[in-house]
């Protein structure tokens, strides 16, 4: 489908900032790559050939008898006395990376965490887990955990705002009193509260906070239905009789959008620092977890080992400088000042 020539425009826009343009590209490549995380890094072969037949650990688990083992228990294909068997009658095709997230190199030849090495490129942590393991798994849920925080606070913020600002009165009164009052929520220390009646997990973590990062947006989009209320377009649609929601999300809220769209890479960018902040604080996901957020603290905890802090130093900045990159780009391709 064609754009059509303001689409065009703020696309060109776009394009013509290069931070935010190639950033864009970086960003979905990192993404897209974290994605595939179970093909790059896992503890269980991609492939495996035995006495002519083929097999697919990643995607299937099989017993060790299957390969002429002793236990009809999960193969544990790390195992030399497992390799032996499969090597001998077979071949195995390892993923470049040959730990998953949670796995445990119990053949270190220092104690952990272990500097790194030619079998762990970005060294272990200090229960011998592997930290480029951990930081493909982790980004890919910390991107992950982001989307779907923005997406459902927008929405959220979103919808309120438009009721606050197309019937004005007495409904923008109420929930402009009840922003403020939820807004001075402590959420920090509701969350220690309720960490310590559930144990938090990613879907519990995102409705959490999901019920305190809704009020990002609303005072924006009621700001832009406040100004478009009285004007002639929406005032000649009641007129013909049209519904109310019709008129909101038909007519009223594409105009709302625009300035809306360029805050939500930087919404997007705090999502992925409240997840970090929290892990950091041990009110997170649960332990041992792929997160960004337990590598810093493992940093901070092991100074003796400086390859845990500047992994992570290193995989947020990039990840946080690509987004806020965006979201320049962003800004600059909806700003109706700028020309090409």
């Amino acid at each position: 489908m064609a754009l059509t020539p303001l689409n065009l425009r703020r696309w060109q826009n776009f394009k013509a900032h290069k931070r935010g343009y190639w950033s864009l590209w970086i960003f979905l490549a990192l993404f897209g790559i974290s994605l595939l995380a179970e093909l790059l890094a896992n503890d269980q072969p991609l492939l495996v050939q035995f006495r002519g037949e083929l097999y697919v650990p990643v995607l299937k688990n099989y017993p060790e008898t299957e390969f002429g083992g002793s236990f009809d228990s999960a193969t544990n294909y790390r195992d030399p006395y497992v390799a032996e068997l499969i090597n001998n009658d077979g071949w195995m095709l390892w993923p470049p990376v040959r730990f998953s997230y949670q796995t445990i190199n119990y053949d270190l030849p220092v104690p952990a965490p272990a500097p790194p090495s030619t079998e762990n490129w970005l060294g272990t942590d200090d229960q011998g887990r592997d930290v480029l393991a951990r930081i493909i798994y982790g980004f890919r849920v910390s991107v992950l955990f982001a989307l779907c925080l923005t997406v459902g606070s927008s929405l959220l913020g979103i919808f309120a705002g438009a009721l606050q600002g197309y019937y004005g009165g007495w409904t923008d009164m109420a929930g402009q009193r009840f922003i403020e009052v939820w807004s001075g929520l402590p959420v920090l220390f509701m969350l220690i509260i309720l960490s310590s009646l559930v144990e938090p997990n990613f879907w519990w973590l995102l409705g959490l906070m999901l019920l305190f990062s809704w009020t990002e947006l609303t005072g924006l989009v009621r700001a832009e239905f406040l100004r478009a209320r009285n004007l002639e377009y929406v005032r000649a649609a009641r007129a013909l009789g049209m519904s109310d929601a019709r008129i909101m999300f038909r007519h009223m809220l594409p105009n709302a959008m625009v300035s809306t769209l360029t805050f939500l890479p930087f919404i997007f960018t705090g999502a992925i620092g409240v997840l970090t902040s929290l892990d950091f604080l041990g009110f997170g996901l649960p332990p041992g977890s792929a997160s960004l957020g337990e590598l810093v603290a493992q940093g901070k905890n092991n100074m003796t080992s400086p390859w845990l802090g500047i992994s992570a130093f290193v995989t947020l900045s990039v990840l946080l400088t690509l987004l806020v990159f965006i979201g320049e780009a962003a800004r600059d391709a909806f700003d109706p000042r700028k020309q090409v």
